[in-house]
């Protein structure tokens, strides 16, 4: 007996009237940046932040706005898709088509938090540190949405967890997309185009039947880097923030370090979207330099040393 995987038939939207709806990606963004503030406003209740309580809202805001965002997008657009960016620019304004990021919107987090320490006098590792024990969240719900939306898929596998994607049908060379498209137009002739495939999954069982045949079984990588990139790594920083005396930059540091090995951990059940570089995948290649940067934090925290205010207060006692 042939094991039954799951079709994939999840809408991007949570509520959708005619062109217009509410996209489980923007309230997977939206969620990442209330609990982002919640806890970073903990943290400082706590002592561990430079920023007061009450600055806590508009320094994530703004941050998710200039950081997250515009460094998100315009890092997808220069890792993944340069030539379509420098050959019409205003793709950069159309980001109802996808495309973001992660480790763009973490350098451009990086920058944001750069200025606003310079502008506001603070320590800019300090603000760093807490951002990056708090930043996990934020990718956690970040994945879970590209699986609601069916994107960043897995490779092919016949593990018992695997999921059939439609939009791998976005992928077929043109001959096999064409005969793909026959066999759904003669199941009904709404089902003309990939995108009309996509979007009947959930109401036709005879798309569904064919979708089962046609389509392959894969990695719900989306769920694995979640776990990776999101529940782990803010596990493992928050109890090194909350447990442990550590010098202002260094959990920057582990962040960079333990995020680029659970990338390129995570890169191993995702389908390459992008040409490899050698035999690694473009995130692969791109966390390459994030392991860099993490030295460089570690290497500057160890020479000029200094403290979150709880353990200023607690050496002072």
């Amino acid at each position: 007996m042939l094991l039954a995987y799951y079709i994939h038939d999840l809408s991007p939207f949570l509520i959708h009237i005619g062109g217009f709806g509410l996209r489980w990606y923007g309230l997977a963004y939206l969620a990442g940046f209330v609990v982002g503030i919640l806890l970073y406003r903990r943290l400082a209740v706590l002592g561990y932040s430079d920023l007061r309580p009450d600055q806590v809202a508009d320094f994530i805001t703004l941050g998710a706005l200039f950081g997250v965002l515009l460094g998100g997008r315009l890092g997808y657009l220069l890792f993944y898709d340069a030539d379509g960016f420098f050959h019409d620019p205003l793709i950069f304004f159309r980001v109802w088509e996808g495309g973001m990021a992660s480790h763009g919107g973490i350098l451009g987090l990086t920058f944001y938090s750069i200025w606003y320490a310079h502008k506001h006098h603070l320590s800019f590792r300090n603000l760093a540190d807490n951002l990056v024990v708090v930043g996990p969240v934020g990718v956690f719900f970040g994945r879970c949405a590209n699986f609601i939306n069916g994107e960043l898929y897995g490779r092919v596998t016949n593990a018992f967890w695997a999921v059939q994607f439609p939009k791998e049908i976005l992928i077929y060379p043109p001959e096999h997309l064409d005969r793909f498209l026959a066999k759904t137009a003669a199941i009904d002739p709404s089902f003309e185009s990939p995108e009309a495939v996509i979007a009947g999954v959930a109401g036709s069982p005879a798309l569904r039947e064919l979708l089962a045949v046609e389509v392959a079984p894969r990695y719900p990588s989306q769920f694995v880097e979640a776990g990776l990139e999101g529940i782990f790594l803010f596990t493992l920083l928050w109890i090194l923030r909350t447990r442990v005396r550590l010098a202002n930059g260094v959990l920057t540091g582990i962040f960079f370090i333990a995020y680029a090995v659970v990338r390129v951990l995570g890169e191993c059940f995702r389908e390459p979207d992008a040409p490899l570089t050698g035999i690694l995948t473009r995130g692969q290649f791109l966390s390459l330099f994030m392991i860099l940067i993490g030295i460089f934090f570690l290497l500057w925290a160890r020479w000029n040393p200094n403290y979150p205010p709880i353990f200023k207060k607690a050496s002072l006692s």
